[in-house]
């Protein structure tokens, strides 16, 4: 029998709509990176649609101009600026703090979106492979974390980080071991810095996104997707529905605003519960090598 009930959770408001007050971010400097696409550039249209002077920063300058303009349009956005910077080095990390500071001011807040994965086998993993996402999403977070709390500290002024981390940081996450323990690593980032650097004022928290398609997915994730669920991915989260990327803006926003500042040291998960889903009868296992098909490890 079908449980005709089931409706999922409903839809958010429209692209556009504010969970704060206009202006929540007037005159305040907000710097994302990778904010050039995605989810990164998401977030910054809703810290720009809060009246926010912004700085994206990405690896590529095509994609960083085209942002720019875009965020630029958002009805309510401040000024918008776009700094080329690779994140793995902490000289070019310095290069990008001292053009925003140039350009509008010591950024208030600090979005560690920049990140790096792709699905492989763990022993199929180069050193190379391993480093490439490990410095990126691990290593860079924390060059751009040092590099703000340092200079707020020298400043004694207040700031407020938001890392963007991943639900396999608690529960491990076959197939992209690299990530995992990178994106653990930012977790308890989060945790350790909030109480070393609360009594300066400086805030850290996290914030897990569940599944947001959007434009920008790679074609490795994407495939993952549409070979676990090509046309059912909504009845696959307990919410009946897949994430709208506004929503995960609206968070990250609340999570800097003046009205979380005694929340500190927490990671958030946007995900419609999808996490914690558990089925009463496990299903088959299946290898990852299979999932992702490939074949036998050395054949």
């Amino acid at each position: 029998m079908t449980d005709d009930s089931r409706r999922g959770l409903p839809a958010p408001p429209p692209l556009g709509a504010a969970a704060l007050p206009p202006g929540t971010y007037a005159g305040q400097v907000v710097l994302v990176t990778g904010g050039g696409t995605g989810l990164g550039k998401a977030i910054a249209a809703e810290f720009a649609r809060l009246g926010a002077d912004l700085v994206i920063a990405s690896r590529r300058a095509e994609q960083l101009a085209a942002a720019r303009d875009e965020l630029a349009a958002v009805p309510g956005a401040g000024r918008v600026t776009a700094a080329v910077c690779d994140i793995r080095d902490p000289e070019r990390v310095a290069d990008v703090f001292d053009a925003a500071e140039a350009a509008f001011g010591l950024p208030d807040v600090l979005v560690n979106n920049a990140a790096a994965n792709f699905p492989s086998p763990a022993e199929d993993l180069s050193p190379n492979a391993w480093r490439a996402v490990v410095d990126i999403t691990l290593t860079g977070t924390w060059f751009m974390t040092r590099e703000f709390g340092r200079r707020h500290l020298a400043a004694r002024t207040p700031g407020s980080i938001v890392n963007i981390g991943a639900s396999y940081a608690w529960t491990g996450g076959p197939g992209f071991a690299h990530s995992a323990a990178a994106k653990a690593g930012v977790k308890n980032l989060v945790e350790t810095l909030a109480v070393e650097w609360g009594p300066y004022g400086i805030q850290v928290n996290g914030l897990v996104p569940g599944l947001f398609p959007h434009a920008d997915m790679s074609g490795d994730i994407r495939g993952g997707l549409d070979r676990a669920a090509p046309d059912a991915k909504d009845g696959r989260q307990p919410a009946l529905r897949v994430g709208e990327p506004r929503e995960l803006g609206w968070a990250a926003t609340f999570l800097a605003s003046p009205y979380a500042r005694f929340v500190t040291g927490h990671t958030l998960v946007v995900d419609g519960a999808n996490w914690q889903r558990r089925a009463l009868v496990n299903p088959e296992v299946v290898p990852v090598r299979e999932q992702l098909g490939r074949g036998p490890f050395g054949a």
